[in-house]
């Protein structure tokens, strides 16, 4: 009887092993970043980044002058609002249309898609200056509805608003709770729209060239997506919920078989 026990409890471990065998078969290779970078990379900082004004845009525009009553028509816009991510309030700014211009009082329409905010500011200062509107006026622009979309295989996907207007795509996943140990760090895509176009990029977060890359720095309304794995996939198909019912039916099995025994 004792060793009809032992060889019953010797069966019974077999499936514990096998369950164990594919819950761990996620390779750690895949949790890891930059794992084909040497010890030392130099990579310059591209300190100069500035976001590009696209169409649908909205910025919020602030001029200030040594006379308050100078400035109040052109701080009170109501061409457009957008609202916080998670239904916070509402900011109001001007939007910029299908044409690519905002409606400015005085001004009339100007330009600004495919400017960066540091060149729509010299324009309006200039302008203000040169029609005697104010003297010396200071302008400032920023963005009210810069965010990020991260998508796929990461803890927290979502839309993300970006308050300081310069985020990478690694702060972007950071924000998103990082990549699952299902996702692919190798083949990460990046869609982003200019000018109506559509650009389509996968990047690899294994390789050191992702720090000079152009996509490094995400644009507003930037789409990030991170592909599951094949393990991921096989997961979300239904056949490890297969095996674990297989694997916990025959422990049961041995389980009824081992009481019947002893008794």
């Amino acid at each position: 009887m004792i060793l009809k026990k032992d060889y019953l409890r010797r069966i019974f471990v077999i499936p514990v092993l096998i369950c164990c065998f594919f819950t761990s078969c996620v390779s750690t290779q895949k949790s890891v970043y930059f794992k084909n970078l040497p010890d030392t990379v130099i990579a310059p900082v591209k300190g100069n980044f500035e976001p590009v004004i696209q169409k649908n845009d909205v910025l919020q525009i602030v001029v200030s002058s040594m006379n308050p009553e100078d400035v109040v028509v052109f701080n009170t816009p109501s061409m457009a609002s957008t609202g916080a991510v998670g239904g916070g309030p509402q900011a109001t700014g001007y939007l910029v249309n299908e044409q690519g211009f905002i409606e400015y009082p005085v001004l009339g329409q100007v330009k600004a898609a495919g400017l960066t905010k540091e060149q729509l500011t010299t324009y309006l200062r200039d302008e203000l200056n040169n029609r005697k509107l104010m003297r010396d006026p200071v302008v400032s622009v920023r963005f009210l509805n810069y965010r990020v979309t991260v998508l796929g295989e990461v803890s927290r996907p979502g839309v993300f608003a970006i308050n300081n207007e310069r985020m990478s795509i690694m702060e972007a996943l950071g924000v998103a709770g990082d990549i699952t140990i299902y996702g692919k760090k190798d083949n990460v895509l990046l869609i982003r729209e200019v000018d109506g176009q559509r650009t389509v990029k996968r990047l690899n977060l294994n390789n050191d060239d992702i720090f000079s890359s152009p996509y490094y720095y995400l644009q507003s309304n930037d789409v990030v997506y991170v592909e599951p794995t094949k393990a991921r996939v096989a997961n979300a198909s239904g056949n490890r919920q297969t095996i674990s019912i297989i694997l916990s039916s025959i422990s049961l099995f041995v389980i009824i078989l081992d009481r019947l025994i002893l008794n």
